[in-house]
């Protein structure tokens, strides 16, 4: 089989970059796994949240000094806010509403209570635009009876630490009593299943009832509703007859999960090939490029493409792996931007700096991928398995993962034309 492109790796990185060649009239295909990292999204992305430590709130301007080598060095301030107008629409076409400002971070309320710096948040998720002045009175923390992946105490403790009066409450409706039978099943992923037509307007009722009995101005829910669009989200929204947010949960994250299946059902919509459940285990390279992959289901029958784009995530999704001595990339045995004995690689403190969560593999100014010190000229990287940023402690993976997938998806598209 024959694609103008082929993406390896089906996370939010793979599929934004899919979905741009896709409207561009080209031929796609993505090879997914199974489940990404996007499966555990907290209901934000982050642009740059962090530096040395401390909040940032106008991330442009910590972007523009990043080292070389970092991911958006490669692209270019002038690249990025080229592309930064194309993300909202993008996933709106998608179902996935996004808010926030590119030029200034909000705050979203995490499930620990805490708040974190964000550049978009999905729709009616928690956030402020300042922690130390939140807008929402007495607050009703309400959960569901029996759902043991959200902790109202947590979150009210750090609700109290800024100033508000917080009353935690919990209900349940008849149509959740089948999912009791097993504390397994009491999950929001299923929860959100019962969560639907005329459930909604009952959940909406015991909320209303909540309210009056507490008079509480705003109401902080789990994330339980909406799996598959956002629709139940508005509904109930609505209904309810003060302010409600949603928070979001442990993993499996609902509105993780609602995402990544809204962008492939919008990249197969347009008519892209998502092969999932499947895994490549080799290329056939000549003279700079690859000509074709082969996956582990098709067996004999391999995959051709003029472009490729690996992105596949970093140690998490194992687009890299790890042996006690090596850091290698396991499908093609790229070259990975590994330095210095293990012993430099990462602290004994969990909270310093770790150098191994800036591996990558090695690519030029344009991400080219390298194998054995030579460029692959058909083939990009984008995302975590690009390396040269530490997404964790900059808060950076979410718009690393967008951009570069936006901007490889541009390099494609003017070279296929």
């Amino acid at each position: 089989m024959k694609y103008d492109s082929i993406i390896i790796g089906g996370g939010i990185s793979g599929l934004v970059c899919g979905i741009k060649l896709l409207k561009a009239g080209k031929k796609v295909a993505i090879v997914s796994s199974g489940q990404s990292a996007l499966h555990f999204n907290s209901g934000a992305i982050a642009l740059f949240g962090r530096k040395d430590g401390k909040d940032v709130l106008h991330p442009l301007d910590e972007i523009a000094r990043v080292p070389e080598g970092h991911p958006y060095a490669k692209l270019g301030m002038d690249t990025i806010k080229r592309l930064l107008p194309e993300v909202k629409p993008l996933f709106a076409e998608a179902g996935i509403t996004l808010v926030g400002s590119d030029n200034e971070n909000h705050y979203r309320l995490t499930p620990t209570g805490m708040f974190k710096p964000a550049w978009l948040s999905m729709l009616d998720y928690a956030s402020v635009s300042r922690p130390d002045s939140l807008p929402w009175g007495k607050v009703a923390i309400i959960n569901i009876t029996g759902f043991l992946d959200f902790y109202p105490d947590f979150i009210a403790r750090g609700l109290n630490l800024a100033g508000l009066q917080c009353e935690a409450r919990d209900f349940t409706v008849p149509e959740l009593e089948t999912l009791r039978k097993s504390s397994t099943e009491m999950r929001a992923t299923n929860i959100a299943r019962f969560i639907t037509g005329d459930v909604i307007r009952r959940f909406a009722a015991e909320v209303n009832r909540i309210v009056a009995e507490t008079h509480a101005d705003t109401v902080l829910m789990p994330a339980i509703i909406g799996l598959f669009d956002e629709e139940p989200v508005r509904l109930l929204k609505e209904q309810v007859v003060c302010p409600l947010y949603y928070v979001s949960t442990m993993p499996m994250s609902l509105c993780g999960m609602r995402a990544q299946m809204r962008l492939r059902n919008h990249f197969q919509h347009l008519g892209g090939a998502y092969l999932i459940g499947d895994t490549v285990c080799s290329g056939n390279f000549d003279g700079g490029r690859l000509k074709e992959i082969s996956t582990v289901n098709l067996g004999d029958m391999t995959l051709e493409a003029d472009r490729f784009v690996l992105a596949t995530g970093s140690f998490f999704s194992h687009g890299l792996e790890a042996t006690p001595n090596k850091v290698f990339e396991p499908i093609f045995n790229l070259d990975v931007n590994v330095s210095g004995p293990r012993v430099e690689w990462c602290d004994v403190d969990l909270y310093k700096d770790q150098q191994y969560m800036k591996f990558g593999v090695v690519t030029d100014e344009s991400f080219h991928v390298y194998k054995d010190g030579s460029r692959i000229d058909n083939m990009q990287a984008i995302g975590a398995v690009a390396g040269g940023h530490d997404a964790l402690k900059e808060e950076s993976g979410g718009g690393v993962a967008i951009l570069t997938a936006l901007k490889v998806a541009s390099d494609i598209i003017n070279e296929l034309k």
